[in-house]
């Protein structure tokens, strides 16, 4: 989305993809979680809804953001709101015929480790949004997000959104820093051909660390 690169070029984040992003749906994405900010920098290279914790929805500007292009919220505490997000994920994956195009919002992104790291690991993989996909027999991707020094390629700490930090002390932060490059790597479709949603959870974090070198 246009307006998702104007923020990140005020932001001073410059985006490089490796790899071939899918833009046809049915799909869910599955990536790593850094930041707020990955939210902007998936949306600046594919077009997609999110899935995130139900508090995101009264963050400044974020929030209002997120709701517009249709995230789905879940109460992380919540067993049942869980079991919820995870029916809408599959109805809305099973209402999209192959090739859909992405603007029906066919394309479902999720965070399944369920927190943010600062990027130097990928924590596990929760599986239960991953059911989503086998439910509705819809492929997944695994994005892999890096946020590094555009010179040297080094790891950047600046975008992670950990700890004690709070949204305004994280923008102030990451415009206050030298600019930051955030690198996404798509990885290829992969079908659950039989896994459950442990094993899949599983394979797709090695995936993604496979990307990373984690």
């Amino acid at each position: 989305a246009q307006w998702a690169n104007d923020f990140l070029r005020i932001l001073g984040v410059e985006v490089r993809t490796t790899g071939d992003a899918v833009t046809t749906g049915p799909l869910l994405v599955v990536a790593n979680h850094v930041s707020w900010l990955d939210i902007l920098v998936m949306l600046a290279v594919q077009p997609v809804r999110f899935v995130s914790k139900a508090d995101v929805k009264y963050w400044p500007l974020i929030g209002w953001l997120a709701t517009n292009v249709g995230t789905l919220y879940i109460e992380r505490a919540s067993r049942r709101d869980a079991l919820r997000v995870v029916h809408h994920i599959a109805e809305a994956l099973r209402e999209a015929p192959a090739g859909t195009p992405v603007h029906t919002a066919s394309i479902i992104a999720v965070f399944p480790e369920g927190t943010t790291g600062d990027g130097s690991v990928v924590l596990p993989f929760h599986g239960n949004l991953v059911q989503a996909a086998i439910s509705a027999h819809a492929p997944v991707q695994a994005v892999a997000l890096r946020y590094q020094d555009p010179a040297t390629g080094a790891l950047s700490l600046v975008p992670a959104y950990i700890d004690d930090d709070t949204l305004i002390s994280s923008v102030w932060r990451l415009l206050a820093s030298p600019p930051v490059q955030a690198v996404v790597h798509f990885s290829n479709v992969q079908h659950a051909d039989g896994r459950d949603r442990r094993v899949w959870a599983v394979d797709l974090r090695a995936e993604v660390s496979r990307a990373l070198g984690a």
